[in-house]
């Protein structure tokens, strides 16, 4: 683990996969870690050397210390870790809504923006309050789960309805299951962030002043409100390309790193 910026509250621990020309920083989704970029590293061999790190409660980081807005500490986490150099930005569900977080903090130093199944739902909220509705409505198993104090169902169920099924719970190593277990708590905790849009990204004029070019992607058998959430992303930002990975579901960079990386390299060239 490398310490950071000292003016960070909590170091984070973070890796670099690959050593081609472009620099990428990646922020993975909740209850994995940062090891999860590597099949797009690889896929994208040659090309990029990306830089991911650990968000608090993951992998080789320290738990969050309850303190401060969640979405707010691994941004500035990330913000640590930006080169002086341009760089092109990364992120996979909530770790999207970092990415973005960042990008509107540094708009000068970022390339280009990737969204991979963006999770904020706030975008659903207001332009398809009924998906909004039933997504909350699916995730209360989870919630009253989560209420009763049993974190081990929690992550379980929070797992069967993010991860499209495969693999099943009891299939997992007992450590991957532990860690989704240990990193549970911060999924409530980021409400305030992807409901209710603490930090205001969706006030007018915020997204439609970001002028990097932007890369919307999602799976094609995911939860039906990141659509909504990529089609209400697509609307407010103004240099901006969408496409949908066959075949996949939320966990689409995870499970289908080529295809998502010979989407990157599109988006790339154009």
């Amino acid at each position: 683990m490398k310490d950071m910026a000292q003016t960070l509250p909590q170091p984070v621990f973070f890796r670099s996969f690959g050593s081609g020309p472009r620099k990428m920083l990646a922020v993975h989704c909740s209850l994995a870690h940062s090891g999860t970029w590597r099949g797009v590293a690889e896929a994208l061999d040659g090309q990029v050397t990306i830089t991911a790190f650990d968000m608090l409660s993951h992998g080789r980081s320290p738990d969050w210390d309850r303190k401060g807005d969640y979405q707010d500490r691994n941004t500035e986490a990330g913000l640590s870790l930006m080169p002086d150099e341009p760089v092109d930005l990364i992120g996979h569900s909530f770790g999207a809504t970092v990415a973005l977080r960042m990008a509107l903090s540094r708009p000068e130093q970022v390339r280009s923006l990737i969204l991979i199944e963006p999770v904020l739902f706030r975008v659903a909220v207001e332009d398809a309050p009924e998906v909004a509705h039933r997504t909350q409505e699916e995730s209360m198993p989870f919630i009253e789960a989560f209420e009763a104090g049993d974190e081990a169902l929690a992550a379980r169920l929070f797992n069967r309805s993010w991860s499209s099924g495969t693999p099943r719970w009891p299939d997992l190593p007992e450590a991957t299951r532990a860690a989704m277990t240990r990193a549970i708590h911060i999924v409530p905790a980021c409400d305030a962030s992807v409901y209710q849009d603490r930090a205001g990204v969706l006030r007018p004029g915020v997204l439609q002043g970001l002028e990097m070019p932007v890369l919307l992607l999602r799976g094609s058998d995911t939860q039906p409100v990141i659509a909504v959430v990529n089609e209400g992303l697509a609307q407010r930002l103004p240099n901006v390309r969408s496409d949908v990975i066959a075949g996949a579901g939320h966990m689409v960079s995870i499970t289908h790193p080529a295809e998502t990386a010979a989407r990157i390299r599109s988006f790339w060239a154009d």
